[in-house]
């Protein structure tokens, strides 16, 4: 029995066909619209047909936001993308990725023609990029001098600052000789030294655009000393202009907000530095006078005089001190003194020889103590309390005491 499949399984493998197919994944058909329509999402479901049969299409939300015209019945548009199944339908359908009103696709592969061309020779690499100046006071401007776009850049210029000042070279910025007056607008003010030149138009359809995609416009900002802004069209709108320029802006008006300073912004901000400024400063000769007040306090610790002051004042606190100790060692050694004086005293032959009493010395000045140490006849000593008596000895008693 042959294998059986799900219905899954086989619509999975026609779109893995698909997907191998190198010619589906990225095409260009050709067709009218019909059955347009814009979903909720963003999403846009269509179809487009010929004399000989139909194509569903959908073109998702992201890819919806870049187009340049609304899709309408009965439009005659080449559409670019892949073709693949969408498995729970079992269909196939062309999923678009972008779509150009047919007419445009002549255009469309020149201005692929010029980018490749230019780019090969290097004019849109980031080293000739020129910075834009972040304080533009002269700003030139290339458009026509009717229309939105110099109405937005000269609006926006005066709210953000109304002292810039604005130089409009008005060329013409589409059909015949368009190119040419551009170039020779950016030639001109080229040479008048301006801070940062705008290249730009409004939005518009590819061929309203074309001139800022010729290679005359392209060379004319190349070789431009001045830093160019290319501001054309809308923001889903690119030209050769924006690669080569040294800014690409998305609006005129963005060009405008890009070139020009905020003044208002500027004056603040410069406010704000003056205050952090003021700070700092008022900090720093905060702590510059604390240092220096601790210098000078340093200084006067180590002034001579301080130290001549300071070495006296221990002098005299040494002194004070050696006093005290001198005062107190006389008064230990006074009271010392009195205390033997008053044993000395004790031991005073004089103190006891008062009430009565007296000291007896020989010939040989030896004190008598016992009788034997004189005979009769000798001469004694006898001192008294207030004074001395040489007598001679008579006679000697022996007397007992019990």
């Amino acid at each position: 029995m042959a294998s059986i499949y799900t219905v899954k399984q086989v619509n999975s493998y026609i779109k893995n066909m698909f997907t191998q197919d190198y010619a589906l994944n990225r095409i260009f058909v050709k067709g009218e619209i019909s059955n347009c329509r814009y979903h909720s999402s963003g999403h846009i479901y269509f179809t487009i047909k010929d004399e000989s049969g139909v194509l569903l299409c959908v073109m998702f939300v992201q890819y919806a936001k870049m187009l340049r015209f609304r899709l309408q019945e009965g439009q005659k548009i080449i559409v670019g993308g892949s073709i693949s199944v969408y498995e729970r339908d079992g269909k196939y359908q062309m999923y678009a990725n972008d779509i150009t009103l047919d007419g445009a696709g002549d255009l469309y592969q020149a201005f692929e023609q010029m980018k490749v061309k230019l780019e090969e020779m290097g004019m849109f690499s980031d080293q000739f990029k020129k910075p834009i100046p972040p304080f533009c006071q002269t700003i030139g401007i290339v458009t026509a001098k009717t229309g939105a776009a110099i109405h937005d850049i000269i609006n926006v210029a005066t709210r953000r600052n109304p002292y810039v000042q604005l130089i409009l070279y008005p060329a013409l910025v589409q059909g015949d000789g368009a190119s040419e007056s551009i170039a020779r607008g950016i030639h001109y003010l080229d040479q008048m030294g301006l801070d940062c030149i705008i290249v730009g138009r409004g939005g518009g359809s590819l061929e309203d655009l074309w001139a800022f995609n010729e290679e005359e416009v392209a060379w004319a900002i190349f070789n431009c000393d001045t830093p160019i802004i290319s501001a054309v069209g809308h923001e889903v709108d690119v030209t050769i202009a924006d690669y080569v320029a040294d800014l690409r802006a998305p609006t005129p008006s963005a060009a405008a907000e890009l070139a020009v300073f905020d003044y208002l912004l500027f004056e603040q901000s410069l406010e704000q530095f003056y205050i952090q400024l003021k700070q700092k400063m008022l900090g720093k000769i905060r702590e510059s006078r604390s240092r220096v007040d601790q210098l000078q306090l340093h200084l006067q610790l180590s002034h001579p005089k301080h130290k001549i002051n300071t070495k006296r004042q221990y002098l005299n606190d040494l002194e004070q001190i050696i006093y005290t100790l001198i005062e107190k060692k006389v008064q230990n050694n006074k009271h010392q003194l009195a205390l033997l004086g008053e044993r000395l005293q004790g031991l005073s032959p004089l103190s006891k020889i008062g009430g009565g009493y007296g000291y007896i010395t020989n010939n040989d000045g030896k004190a008598v103590e016992q009788m034997e140490q004189v005979d009769v006849n000798d001469t004694i000593s006898i001192q008294l309390a207030d004074g001395k008596i040489k007598a001679e000895v008579k006679e000697k008693v022996i007397t007992s005491f019990q």
